[in-house]
């Protein structure tokens, strides 16, 4: 490790790599754009609450600005629209289709991959980059998130963007690269709120302990990158803010038509400490609710929501930090490959106790901000550990390590006992003879390669199989078999998952500026998909949002703008939503279509 090293007094600029290592760098991002779009669209439409904003994002530009559910911008996602900026972008330049849905998440995906690879290279070396993106890559809730529509992926690409520019601002205590780094912050801000500054505690700490200049300049450049924090996020908070609340989408999932109360409250301190909108225990009780994250606690990560998501190397990630953070206690200040392990470790550890203790609503497919710190740390604690394994403390940690991972891997593995069977067993084998062979010191390079691959094998497969199915709704999670039957959100979805053939051109043939309102927005933007009009999601995701109300949906009809009014039957109901059901049905006639009630409220 680090104190058997010759100190490093002083971060040395990252040399060009030789010509003959580059084709392990493109190897990788190959391997990840295979994993990633390789039979993309069996997932069709992914979520289709998500879809249904990209696709009204293609038809209005306000839709687009706004993060708008409908293209007649009556209320927006529950979450902020900069992952719809994308796909909506996309969209408007390669048409709008299930590919083109999709493929930024994978694109974002390949990128963070190579993001990580180049970061983690520039402090630990090419070994230890490969390994880190190849471990990001395998985690099979990366697999999953990178293949789904929704906002994680952007989340995790502008959060390993900001570890790279602080990576690059330590080098020289470059203020710029730190001021991009918070740039970036901002954004992962605009794509999913707070949990976008999980990660800035361990950018500040590294840059403060780690970079080459004085205190005070450390913290007049910290206060800089804060600066850049507050714009980049800050200028669209204002707009929307400023923006008249008549002529824009109303704020869906706040309680006051604002976007920084949607920040604060139910998308923010709630998701932490439940209320605001927040169920409490997770979002849905007890251990058993594998879509709410189960119980809360230090158990959380390795328990049946989150196991076999990420956690197949975090318990090598916390003993590989532990061992780094004790060889590395007497290197100088500035030493690189400490503060690597202080920057990923720092991510790994905040990211990992806030997911943990969450009282609020959290999900299975969060865990992928935690994935690329828990790659970063197994890579360069396993490269330092490797390369001190002369000396017995050192391979004794390293074969711990090599254990853990293993014994570990058997029992999420076991937790699929009708898949694979096989396979548990061979990878238990294989770490007995790897961790044997570390343990009395075989120096060969065949072992660093056995002991990755045996690391790997169980994580990999997973993600595999978690590529080779379709994954659609609200929450999906990864594994062999596909999670479709999970995707109603709040208040349900189409009977069957779709919309009808005969309900689809009823409402393909109509000419007003919404062929249909509905209370579910899982079923508005089904119809949408369907369709490609637009359809009215009242009350939005969670079906309480007060848009619109019901004289403005009164207003509505008496202009002829809305066609029908599709009843699901039963769903989430609060305020105005139900006593516009009530209007309806109380004035209009009604008819079964497909398999759903239908009002006709053309007059």
């Amino acid at each position: 490790m680090i104190a058997i090293e010759k100190p490093r007094t002083a971060p040395a600029p990252a040399e060009p790599a030789p010509r003959r290592q580059k084709p392990w760098g493109l190897l990788l991002v190959a391997g990840a754009a295979v994993l990633y779009l390789w039979n993309l669209t069996a997932s069709g439409w992914g979520n289709s609450y998500y879809a249904a904003a990209t696709q009204a994002g293609t038809q209005s530009w306000k839709a687009l600005l706004f993060g708008s559910l409908d293209a007649g911008n009556v209320i927006t996602v529950d979450k902020p629209p900069a992952s719809l900026w994308l796909s909506g972008l996309f969209g408007r330049v390669f048409g709008f289709s299930s590919w083109s849905v999709l493929a930024p998440q994978a694109l974002a995906g390949v990128a963070s991959v190579w993001l990580l690879y180049a970061a983690v290279r520039r402090t630990s070396g090419l070994a230890a980059g490969l390994l880190a993106g190849v471990g990001l890559a395998l985690t099979p809730v990366a697999t999953l998130m990178f293949r789904f529509n929704l906002p994680d992926p952007l989340l995790v690409l502008l959060l390993i963007a900001a570890a790279y520019a602080t990576i690059r601002a330590v080098e020289k205590a470059s203020v710029g690269w730190l001021v991009l780094a918070g740039t970036a912050i901002g954004f992962a801000f605009l794509t999913k709120m707070l949990q976008g500054f999980l990660t800035l505690p361990a950018m500040a700490l590294v840059y403060l302990v780690a970079a080459p200049t004085t205190l005070g300049r450390r913290i007049a450049h910290l206060a800089a990158a804060a600066g850049a924090v507050v714009v980049s996020s800050g200028w669209y908070v204002a707009l929307v803010e400023l923006w008249p609340a008549a002529s824009r989408p109303y704020i869906g999932g706040s309680t006051n038509d604002s976007f920084l109360e949607l920040a604060l409250g139910y998308n923010g301190l709630g998701r932490i400490f439940g209320g605001e909108g927040n169920p409490g225990g997770g979002g849905g009780g007890g251990f058993g609710n594998v879509g709410f994250g189960g119980a809360s606690g230090l158990g959380r990560m390795f328990g049946a929501s989150f196991g076999t998501e990420v956690s197949w190397l975090l318990p090598a990630a916390l003993v590989g930090l532990v061992a780094g953070l004790w060889f590395s206690r007497h290197a100088p200040r500035t030493d690189r490959t400490r503060a690597a392990l202080l920057l990923w470790g720092g991510w790994l550890v905040v990211t990992a106790l806030v997911f943990s203790f969450m009282s609020g609503i959290i999900h299975p497919y969060y865990s992928v901000a935690l994935a690329p710190g828990i790659a970063g740390v197994t890579a360069i604690s396993a490269r330092e550990l490797w390369r001190g394994r002369a000396h017995p403390p050192v391979r004794y940690v390293l074969t711990g390590m090599m254990a853990v991972t293993g014994v570990w891997t058997f029992i999420l593995l076991d937790r699929w006992p009708d898949w694979l069977p096989w396979l548990r067993w061979l990878i238990l084998a294989l770490t007995v003879v790897v961790s044997a062979a570390i343990a009395v010191g075989v120096r060969a390079r065949a072992l660093a390669v056995a002991g990755i691959v045996t690391a790997l094998l169980g994580t990999g497969t997973f993600s595999v199989a978690t590529a080779s199915v379709a994954h659609s709704g609200s929450i999906p999670t990864s594994g062999p078999t596909s999670d479709g039957e999970m995707g109603g959100g709040p208040g349900g979805g189409m009977m069957g998952g779709s919309a009808s053939s005969a309900l689809t051109t009823l409402l393909s043939d109509t000419d007003t500026e919404w062929a249909a309102a509905t209370m579910s927005a899982q079923s508005a933007g089904e119809l949408e998909l369907a369709t490609g009009r637009s359809v009215i999601a009242i009350g939005g995701f969670s079906g309480g949002d007060p848009a619109p109300t019901l004289a403005e949906f009164q207003q509505y009809v008496a202009e002829g703008r809305i066609g029908y009014y599709v009843s699901m039957g039963g769903g989430m109901r609060a305020g105005g939503s139900s006593d516009i059901e009530q209007w309806v049905s109380d004035n209009f006639s009604s008819r079964t279509v497909g398999g759903q009630t239908v009002y006709d409220l053309r007059g």
